[in-house]
């Protein structure tokens, strides 16, 4: 008999006026405002839009395998930023998010661990279940950075 976990998140978005909402879960304590992006017809620039939420998964799961795989691989390093671009074209006459490119900046004081590094980012990519659960293209284009000490 297999063992099979499942997790669910909650999130429930309640409509605030025109095109914009307030995004919440019970789990959590914060609220995000989401509207339309100034893109569409009737968007509202400054507030988070679902197609930036979109984006924002991508990385933000990138960031937390890769800290993860870090941490059981005792890898020191000193920062990672993860900058995430989200392409949204048209496919047979409707938009989708077709790809998004991941661009990884990790900086490492260890110039010995640069293509551990390397290899870590690129594992943390592959096991995002983000990213596996998505169709759009994923470009994965990471930077390792050795720390100049002066």
């Amino acid at each position: 008999m297999q063992n099979f976990d499942e997790h669910v998140y909650d999130v429930s978005i309640d409509w605030k006026e025109g095109r914009i909402g307030r995004m919440q879960s019970e789990a959590l304590e914060q609220e995000i405002e989401v509207a339309t992006p100034p893109e569409f017809p009737g968007g509202v620039e400054g507030i988070w839009s679902p197609e930036h939420l979109f984006v924002a998964s991508v990385g933000s799961c990138l960031m937390t395998s890769f800290t993860a795989i870090a941490d059981y691989s005792k890898f020191e390093y000193e920062s990672l930023k993860v900058n995430a671009f989200g392409t949204m074209s048209k496919v047979d006459g409707k938009f989708v998010m077709s790809k998004i490119t991941l661009k990884p900046v990790l900086t490492i004081a260890d110039v010995n661990a640069e293509k551990k590094g390397y290899r870590l980012l690129e594992k943390a990519e592959q096991i995002c279940l983000i990213s596996r659960s998505i169709k759009s293209e994923i470009v994965f284009e990471p930077e390792v950075k050795i720390l100049v000490q002066s």
